[in-house]
């Protein structure tokens, strides 16, 4: 008795594995969604950097803003430029003081930079007390 091969054993038997094409396009697509996920990770690393470069800067112009306020007295008008150290790193605060309308106030602007770039600025009216 001869045996005879079912109806679509030899299809079966044939279709094994994956062509290239399949392989590339599977390849193509982990690709693709591997390099999102990269650029993903990459932006909250970035985020996360300038959120504590904020943070620092904050803490370095409230800190100069504070420190004229102790003084008890108003600060001369102009410009002037410091240094603060926070967390290992160096930043600069520049204060500027300009007068206003009223002589009793004074326009008070701290901005901090780490190297050249501005990191945070903050504005206050400073009076006689």
């Amino acid at each position: 008795m001869s045996r005879q091969p079912r109806p679509g054993a030899r299809a079966a038997s044939q279709a094994r594995g994956f062509t290239l094409i399949e392989v590339l396009v599977a390849l193509g697509i982990v690709a693709i969604a591997l390099t999102a996920g990269l650029k993903a990770v990459a932006s909250l690393s970035r985020n996360a950097e300038r959120q504590s470069d904020v943070m620092l800067a904050q803490m370095c112009a409230e800190n100069e803003l504070i420190k004229l306020r102790l003084a008890r007295q108003l600060p001369g008008v102009g410009d002037s430029s410091s240094d603060c150290e926070q967390a290992g790193q160096t930043l600069q605060v520049q204060t500027t003081v300009r007068p206003t309308p009223n002589p009793n106030f004074l326009r008070v602007d701290a901005q901090v930079l780490k190297e050249t770039t501005p990191v945070f600025q903050i504005t206050t009216v400073m009076g006689r007390n």
